[in-house]
């Protein structure tokens, strides 16, 4: 389910700035949880249910997008935090790569027809069940800046935070390994398919790959906090 706020984002920023970049976390993350059910469509052959969620993946990447901007241009000049300006500006835009990754494999549903091959789905499956699970502990991180602030980054959520930031990154080495395996296992079978739908998916591959990629640089990002 889509995740939104009905709290202005202006209103946020006149309190912690960490509030508006959960409120856009909340929204990226609802991008990528539409992606297993886009791709459950996609194995039933259900046209209008594959246009339907990508879709719906295209407005939150613009939510997003909005938040991000808006955000962008409200921030004070200068913060009285032992996070940069700067910092928190490079932590929202590495989030909103993640809703551009989920948007772009949306938009191949949306202008190809794909079946998916019988060779790589059960590790398509695993590679869709590896990315909801470090996309979702990237925004758990994500929710415990609040409470670093609190402690002025210090104390016992350093701890916690630092074991979040070592889980989403053995999160990604594990999907490094599938992402690995799939691609493997579709070059195996990519003279029985057409050419064009097997550039596709890895393309596909490729942008599932990268949203992991892009939540171990959110723990990277939050590790840079914590080390200054």
């Amino acid at each position: 389910m889509p995740i939104m706020s009905n709290r202005p984002l202006s209103g946020l920023l006149r309190g912690s700035p960490f509030k508006p970049i959960q409120e856009h976390m909340s929204v990226v993350f609802s991008c990528v949880c539409l992606i297993p059910p886009l791709f459950d469509a996609v194995y039933r052959e259900d046209t209008a249910q594959v246009l339907d969620f990508a879709n719906q993946i295209n407005k939150l990447e613009t939510d997003a997008d909005k938040l991000k901007s808006t955000f962008r241009l409200n921030m004070p000049k200068s913060l009285f935090l032992p996070v940069d300006r700067k910092d928190l500006l490079s932590l929202i835009a590495d989030q909103d790569k993640i809703a551009d990754s989920a948007e772009d494999i949306g938009k191949i549903f949306l202008c190809r027809d794909m079946i998916v091959p019988e060779g790589i789905k059960d590790l398509l499956d695993e590679l869709l069940e590896g990315t909801m699970e470090i996309t979702g502990a990237a925004r758990e991180m994500i929710e415990q800046l609040d409470e670093l602030l609190m402690v002025g980054f210090s104390g016992r959520e350093i701890a916690k935070v630092s074991d979040m930031i070592a889980a989403v990154r053995r999160s990604e080495h594990n999907i490094d390994d599938i992402v690995h395996r799939i691609r493997k296992a579709l070059f195996s079978i990519e003279q029985k398919l057409d050419p064009v739908s097997v550039m596709f998916w890895y393309k596909i591959i490729e942008q599932l790959e990268l949203i992991s990629d892009q939540s171990e640089n959110l723990a990277d990002r939050l590790l840079l906090f914590l080390s200054k």
